[in-house]
């Protein structure tokens, strides 16, 4: 009796701790007291175990293969990674756990390396920031007895090969709308065994793509209703990703992570950048000091590029290495004080960027003047030989020789930083346009130095920023003028009244390209 005593004081002591902790990192939350750095990753940590046990919403699926059921006798459930490079925060392992935990089967994660060949977007910049951030996966993954797998080489030849070599008895993968990852999934869907389901989770954004709209958007003003109203249902806590109770009988290949990095066959000449360090804690640490030091100035001074007020966080949301749910989430409970901002940063973070999804899934052309609307593809056709005022070949875009200061400034930001301030892509974009010779000239040279210097580059937010730029997508028609038509205009005198330009051309004065 005295034991049975003792133990239930200690229980109600133990809860008693555990609700005072909880009291205070509410506190944290609502800014009602101090934050001392790192908080808000005891925030998330503590939000995601009260959820633990939250259903997953089968909307956010959709099967692959015309088999649903998993197959008998085998030996675990494997999360094909793609998209989204992260543990925790993530749907589509969040789905897949459930699943192996329903079958009382071992949970694995594969993510297959694919360096193009000779391709002048294949960067250090882009690998190691990957790179890095796969091996905190695996770090996290081997805590919870999760199995990692790291494959090199074609996805379509080595993933269902894999598949059956290690029987598992289904496959979860993440979304992406852009063309080599579609593809990429076609080719395993064909090589998979048809007993084999094959199940797609949209894990990047709040709202599904396929759920959000079934067809093409004109603009933000279209989409805007319709992800918002749906915003109730799916704008939700995220489970805990757990330990997971069963192991494998036969573990991953352990990973040299040092020789993979060593060994790309990349262009490292376009070096990492030392202010954005790769992984899930690195974004989780960035979002903190936005919510604590930058939120409150974003909706009146995130069109400044001299102004700290902006997020900083799109390189880990375009790896993966964030969820944008968890950053709305975040914003949304731990920056209530910022007001305005805080409308204006979720427009951008979900109705703007799940717009991207849209346009890249719902048009094969996203990255061509043909994927235009057609009064867009008109007006610069009949004023595609204008007489432009200066044409500069690529090399000289790229290495910012043009008689512009703040378009050279911009650039050389890019090159040396990989990240251009948001106002200024806009200006950037459509001087390319201004400067060169067609619009399809333009667009390719505009994508291209994106794709290349941006960290978050070759992503559906780069693609649909230079067609929007450049061929009006999602903007409407404005007054006719030479070279761009109907297609929106800026100038530099424009910018002047817009921010100390003389300031941004100071700091970022180019060197030697």
């Amino acid at each position: 009796a005295h034991t049975v005593e003792i133990s239930e004081k200690r229980k109600a002591t133990l809860v008693k701790m555990d609700n005072t902790k909880r009291q205070k990192l509410q506190a944290v939350k609502e800014g009602k007291r101090e934050r001392v750095e790192g908080w808000l990753q005891d925030v998330v940590a503590e939000q995601r175990k009260e959820k633990k046990d939250l259903k997953f919403n089968k909307q956010r699926l959709r099967f692959l293969s015309q088999t649903q059921k998993i197959k008998q006798g085998s030996e675990g459930v494997v999360y094909w990674m793609n998209r989204d490079h992260r543990v925790q925060d993530n749907w589509a392992l969040i789905y897949a756990q459930q699943l192996a935990l329903e079958e009382k089967l071992p949970l694995h994660i594969c993510f297959c390396l694919v360096v193009p060949q000779n391709s002048e977007l294949a960067t250090i910049r882009h690998f190691g920031f990957m790179l890095r951030g796969l091996e905190e996966v695996a770090k996290d993954c081997s805590a919870l007895d999760i199995q990692f797998h790291l494959l090199q080489g074609s996805v379509g030849e080595l993933l269902p090969g894999f598949v059956a070599d290690w029987s598992f008895g289904a496959v979860v993968t993440d979304f992406s709308p852009l063309r080599t990852p579609l593809q990429w999934v076609e080719e395993v869907k064909k090589g998979l065994p048809s007993d084999i389901p094959f199940i797609q989770v949209d894990a990047h954004n709040v709202v599904p793509c396929w759920v959000a709209s079934d067809k093409l958007e004109y603009s933000a003003r279209t989409i805007r209703n319709k992800i918002t109203k749906l915003l109730k249902e799916f704008l939700t806590e995220m489970p805990l990703v757990d330990k997971h109770p069963h192991t494998a009988l036969r573990t991953a290949k352990p990973v040299d992570w040092a020789e993979a990095l060593s060994s790309l066959e990349v262009d490292r000449t376009v070096e990492e950048v030392d202010w954005a360090k790769s992984g899930t804690a690195a974004g989780i640490a960035m979002l903190e000091s936005f919510i604590d030091l930058r939120l409150k100035n974003f909706a009146t001074q995130r069109n400044n590029p001299n102004s700290s007020a902006v997020s900083q966080l799109s390189p880990w949301i375009r790896f993966g290495h964030l969820s944008a749910q968890r950053v709305v989430l975040q914003v949304k409970c731990c920056g209530k004080s910022a007001g305005e901002s805080v409308f204006s940063f979720t427009e951008e973070l979900v109705v703007r960027r799940e717009l991207t999804d849209n346009f890249c899934f719902y048009n094969p052309s996203y990255d061509s003047v043909k994927g235009a609307n057609d009064w867009a593809q008109k007006t610069l056709k009949d004023h595609a030989k204008d007489p432009r005022p200066y044409v500069y070949t690529r090399e000289q875009l790229e290495k910012a020789q043009t008689h512009d200061k703040l378009w050279n400034a911009a650039q050389y930001q890019m090159v040396i930083e990989g990240k251009m301030h948001g106002f200024l892509r806009m200006y950037w974009a459509k001087k390319i346009l201004e400067w060169t010779s067609s619009p399809e000239g333009a667009l390719s040279i505009a994508i291209y130095l994106n794709d290349r210097y941006e960290l978050d580059g070759q992503d559906p937010n780069g693609f649909v920023g230079c067609m929007w730029s450049i061929c009006g997508v999602h903007d409407q028609g404005w007054a006719e003028r030479p070279i761009f038509g109907k297609i929106r205009y800026m100038n530099y005198k424009g910018c002047t009244r817009k921010f100390d330009v003389a300031q941004f051309e100071r700091k970022y004065c180019p060197k030697d390209l």
